[in-house]
């Protein structure tokens, strides 16, 4: 498996430091809002790269955390006129309804700031007596000419930084660069007792101490957004770097930006949208299904026309699952010797798509490899070729397996016939063939309420739920 490292700008032999353990933390959101679809890009990407190191046998821990405590959170708290820590309960809460809606799996932890301020404050100390962080009326920075290797993830040179967004421009810092570890205590702020007075971490340290305090100095891979590489990731290098001498990640893989309408995505250009804005016109899969369709590193454009594809995209593929849930609902017939060499002869698509995730977490390729299977399974069905019990069931789990990697297509489209819906069946079969089409539609409408479809086709009756 190659993986393309931010390091060292190129595709990598995946080598975990222990066989068969990965370690990985990837960013996670500041809980001041609901999450936008560039954090949904983010959080679906990686989620997608940790099932398919567990699909291809890797024991993984993963950690992504909370950021709790920041400028926006104080500035949106204020706005509601909520504490701090009720704004980050409450979404937290909402991250999950989202993220689960996403089938994105929860991590095996998930810190949070606040939960870690002795951990940073033991980061910080040490930084400290390192020579790598000074202190300025109670705030405490961090040295970036003191650290030797700083700029080396983004290509940044120290000497042609300037202030930045995210990088405070202070004049009594001795460089622009230089970044706040610990920031004093302002009024109506919330804030923790430390060696320097009272105040709270600053953004970058957090994710440097949870990192240690839950994975070890040096794990297998960080990840996040293409917005995080430079200030937020660089930063995390330089002062874990500094601290333990080690080295803090050994492969960085960023996602690409989401553009809107082939325009970045701004609240300043009104085309900002959070999750909960889009599953109000696309559900959660098509979403995740969208996020995945271009390979992760490669900018995407959200649009309502690329949307769509995505729903009749997925459409087409459950149409196949219906279909077979049909055949297995209706034949009882073991597989024919020919029927097992057919099943057996779509492995070649596992293997296809296994080839495209390990080049770099190919998930366009990827996707395209289960439109071939499904284009072939139709094949089958439409010549007569796939038409027992026990073919169509191998079929829809070769299906699943592979969807299920990506963190789509699990819906269970096979209806179970317990004896009311057989029975319901049978009557409204009855109905129809005595032409009493009242009773036949009073029937339909039953087994719709209990969210049962049939339809009827040219070869009988199909059941799939809504």
């Amino acid at each position: 498996m190659k993986l393309y490292n931010s390091a060292t700008r190129q595709k990598e032999e995946f080598i975990p430091l222990e066989d068969n353990k990965v370690r990985m933390y990837n960013c996670g959101p500041t809980v001041y809002n609901y999450f936008h679809i560039g954090n949904a890009r983010n959080f679906v990407v990686f989620d997608t790269l940790r099932k398919y190191l567990i699909y291809r046998g890797y024991d993984v821990k993963f950690v992504q955390n909370f950021t709790d405590i920041d400028d926006r959170m104080i500035t949106q708290s204020i706005s509601e006129n909520i504490t701090v820590k009720e704004l980050a309960d409450k979404n937290i809460e909402e991250y999950f309804i989202d993220a689960q809606g996403l089938a994105i799996k929860e991590a095996d932890v998930h810190p949070k700031a606040t939960e870690n301020i002795g951990e940073i404050i033991k980061l910080i100390k040490t930084l400290e007596a390192k020579g790598y962080a000074y202190e300025l009326d109670g705030d405490v920075y961090f040295d970036t000419a003191a650290y030797k290797g700083y700029g080396k993830l983004s290509g940044h040179k120290l000497e042609d930084l300037e202030a930045g967004a995210r990088v405070s421009a202070d004049s009594r810092k001795k460089n622009p660069a230089d970044f706040a570890l610990w920031k004093a205590e302002k009024p109506g702020e919330p804030s923790w007792g430390s060696p320097w007075g009272k105040g709270r971490p600053g953004w970058h340290i957090e994710c440097s101490a949870m990192s240690m305090k839950y994975l070890g100095e040096t794990i297998d891979i960080h990840s996040g957004g293409q917005d995080l590489l430079f200030p937020h990731h660089e930063n995390e290098v330089a002062q874990s770097e500094a601290a333990t001498g080690k080295p803090f990640a050994r492969y960085w893989l960023h996602n690409g930006f989401i553009n809107v309408d082939d325009e970045k995505m701004s609240k300043s250009l009104g085309n900002f949208f959070t999750v909960r804005d889009v599953v109000k016109h696309y559900n959660y899969e098509e979403i995740r299904f969208f996020l995945l369709s271009a390979q992760y590193r490669s900018p995407v454009n959200f649009s309502d026309k690329l949307m769509e594809q995505s729903r009749s995209g997925l459409a087409r593929i459950y149409e196949t699952i219906a279909n077979l849930a049909h055949i297995r609902s209706t034949s009882s017939a073991d597989a024919s010797a020919d029927e097992k060499k057919a099943v057996e002869a779509l492995a070649v698509y596992r293997d296809n798509f296994k080839t495209h995730m390990d080049d770099d977490l190919n998930t366009a390729d990827a996707i395209a490899d289960i439109f071939d299977l499904v284009k072939n399974i139709n094949l089958l069905i439409s010549s007569n070729s796939l038409t027992s019990s026990e073919a169509a069931g191998k079929a829809v789990e070769l299906i699943k397996e592979l969807g299920n990697v990506l963190g789509i297509l699990q819906k269970d489209l096979e209806v179970e016939l317990t004896d009311e819906v057989r029975e319901l069946v049978a009557k409204r079969v009855e109905a129809r063939n005595n032409r009493d089409f009242a009773k036949s539609d009073e029937i339909r409408d039953k087994l719709k309420a209990m969210g049962i479809l049939i339809e009827d086709t040219k070869e009988g009756y199909k059941l799939k739920y809504i």
